[in-house]
């Protein structure tokens, strides 16, 4: 019962859409414009830094907050995994907003972080490096997750963390990167827009 409750809690925080609701305070559909998802690229495309960052650490919060409470309050590594996976479920499939969200990146960082802090360690500096190299957010959450699931893996091996957290580690890295197939097209076509690029209306765009 304790990993249901943990996997219940993780999807309800993580359906929160928070770049939907600050897109509506600011008068518009974040869905509606540039790639139509709710998380910190959209905003920062349509709603400015500020606002991006606000949505950004929400995010982040709602992947760290049910792996916190699977291990300190139900103490149990499966409903620490199940929560973080069922927060960026939630993100990605939000009950709250017709189940059209975000790409999860955000929440799995947060959940990584809550998780796994020397798996976060190596992710922040391959996300910091390929972001300032190549201005493509979509490359960065591809090789951040990748590297922050092989360093989960490594302290795994080395008995520094729980085997349950695997599942979380496989199935955040299977949907990060399953949901940045077409981002990873437009790379390869050239067409993919840097950060900050991009916010024209979903009709207009094509994105």
């Amino acid at each position: 019962m304790t990993v249901v409750a943990a996997a219940v809690i993780g999807y309800l925080l993580g359906s929160i859409p928070t770049g939907l609701l600050m897109g509506r305070l600011h008068g518009i559909d974040v869905r509606d414009y540039g790639s139509g998802k709710t998380g910190f690229t959209n905003a920062l495309r349509l709603l400015g830094l500020r606002a991006a960052a606000l949505v950004m650490a929400v995010d982040v919060a709602k992947g760290a907050a049910p792996v916190l409470i699977g291990h300190f309050l139900f103490d149990e590594p499966w409903a620490a995994a199940l929560g973080g996976i069922a927060a960026v479920a939630g993100h990605t499939w939000p009950v709250f907003a017709g189940f059209r969200g975000g790409r999860g990146v955000a929440t799995t960082f947060g959940a990584f972080f809550a998780m796994a802090p020397l798996a976060a360690l190596p992710l922040l500096a391959v996300a910091g490096a390929v972001l300032a190299a190549t201005r493509y957010v979509s490359l960065m959450s591809v090789a951040a997750v990748a590297t922050g699931f092989i360093s989960l893996v490594a302290l795994v091996v080395a008995g520094m963390l729980p085997t349950e957290y695997l599942l979380f580690g496989v199935l955040a890295f299977l949907s990060v990167e399953l949901s940045h197939v077409g981002n990873m097209r437009r790379l390869l076509a050239g067409t993919e827009p840097k950060i900050g690029q991009g916010g024209a209306p979903r009709g207009e765009s094509g994105a």
